[in-house]
């Protein structure tokens, strides 16, 4: 095992963890204890791609510039540790869009730094191997689903069918240990070249200049101004079809089962059927998902059709990561994986708008039906769209630069 990937892959396991707690919670925690209607939910979990499109740019340029890869992601799961901290003591829709908003300063960016720094770990010419260390990740995100209701069980503060305030409120608490631990983790992390290359200023504007690049990000945005809202709203969804809390944390096992041996084999994938491939099925799995859920007549229909999750994850979001890692700079790869966040986000914002949209005034049906045939139209639309082979940047970074020197 090349060295620091130890280090990286026990920061995916801890990092996801927590947000394996939050996730699927949080859409049920601001409506039930916050009460807010889904215009105003829609508006609260825009947030976090919001506070994505102000935030990310600078941390990953801040990180390219400087060449502290490293102390980039320490601070932004450090951040979130407080951050996760704040978010229960808000009183108001105020004062809560104000500490989701700090919150998401730091984790909105985090995924796509810690993305990069692993690629940086894992050396050149490895990149197929990010699947090996991001699926801690994933491991880390279903174990905390499966056992959190037992913990808060036997903290005392179950929660309940109807999702009560006091269990809702243990995700924070547990979220924030989980993001402290997953900085400290870092420091462990060795330093190498690889993590400390700087880009010139010059550089950003070149990779803008990139045909290739805009095309996946122009892509980027439309997919998830389809596909991020539902996502978040599920847990609502499942609780309009007679679900619980428990339910919706049995609903992730078969989202995440499949999604552990893909994203193993990601690099197995990207050699057969390339980025574009990889994608394009993503964004059309996600629509044959959100499709087949609004048109099940039960919930067991639902839970079947998870199980496209995996394909979602790799295609879409590990996909297009590799797809920038294949044809970004090392210098700029922060740059390039944060700008992708940015625009994700982007889109987020007015999918979580539109959805929260939908569901208060046509009900919790219908983001799912029209973002699955929309998704679905996309996904075929990609495989045109998104070139077969991209071709290479026609600029060089200078030689690499350590810190310091």
């Amino acid at each position: 095992m090349k060295r620091g990937s130890f280090e990286i892959s026990l920061f995916w396991f801890l990092y996801m963890a927590g947000l394996g707690v939050i996730f699927p919670y949080l859409s049920l925690y601001l409506q039930k204890h916050a009460g807010l209607s889904g215009t105003q939910l829609g508006l609260a979990l825009a947030m976090h791609p919001l506070m994505g499109i102000l935030a990310s740019p600078f941390w990953g340029q801040w990180a390219d510039r400087t060449g502290r890869r490293k102390g980039a992601l320490g601070l932004l799961a450090g951040g979130g540790a407080i951050g996760y901290a704040i978010v229960p003591f808000a009183d108001g829709l105020f004062p809560l869009l104000l500490s989701l908003a700090f919150l998401s300063a730091f984790t909105a960016p985090a995924m796509a730094v810690a993305s990069s720094l692993s690629f940086a770990v894992l050396g050149r010419g490895k990149s197929t191997d990010f699947g090996k260390v991001r699926v801690w990740g994933t491991v880390g995100y279903l174990l905390t689903i499966l056992f959190f209701p037992y913990l808060a069980e036997i903290i005392g503060e179950r929660p309940s069918d109807t999702g009560t305030a006091s269990g809702l409120q243990l995700i924070f608490p547990v979220a924030s240990v989980m993001s402290l631990l997953s900085a400290l983790v870092l420091m462990r992390v060795p330093s190498g070249s690889a993590l400390s290359l700087r880009a010139r200023k010059e550089d950003l504007l070149l990779l803008l200049r990139q045909p290739s690049y805009i095309r996946l990000l122009t892509l980027a945005f439309f997919a998830f101004g389809l596909l991020a809202g539902p996502i978040v709203l599920f847990p609502i969804f499942v609780t309009s079809r007679g679900g619980t809390l428990e339910t919706i944390s049995q609903l992730w096992i078969p989202m995440l089962l499949l999604e552990i041996p893909l994203i193993l084999f990601a690099g197995s994938g990207l050699r057969r059927l390339g980025a574009r491939g990889l994608i394009s099925a993503g964004i059309a799995c996600d629509g044959a998902r959100w499709l087949i859920s609004a048109l099940a007549p039960t919930l067991v229909w639902v839970f079947g059709v998870q199980l496209l999750h995996g394909v979602v994850v790799v295609g879409l979001i590990i996909g297009m990561q590799l797809y920038v890692e294949g044809e970004v700079p090392e210098a700029l790869r922060v740059t390039g994986q944060t700008l992708l966040g940015t625009v994700m986000s982007l889109g987020s914002v007015l999918s979580h708008l539109w959805a929260g949209f939908a569901l208060e005034h046509f009900g919790p049906n219908v983001p799912y039906f029209v973002s699955g045939i929309a998704s679905i139209a996309l996904g075929v639309f990609a495989w045109f769209f998104l070139r077969p082979r991209l071709p290479t940047f026609r600029f060089t970074v200078p030689p690499l630069v350590k810190n310091g020197q």
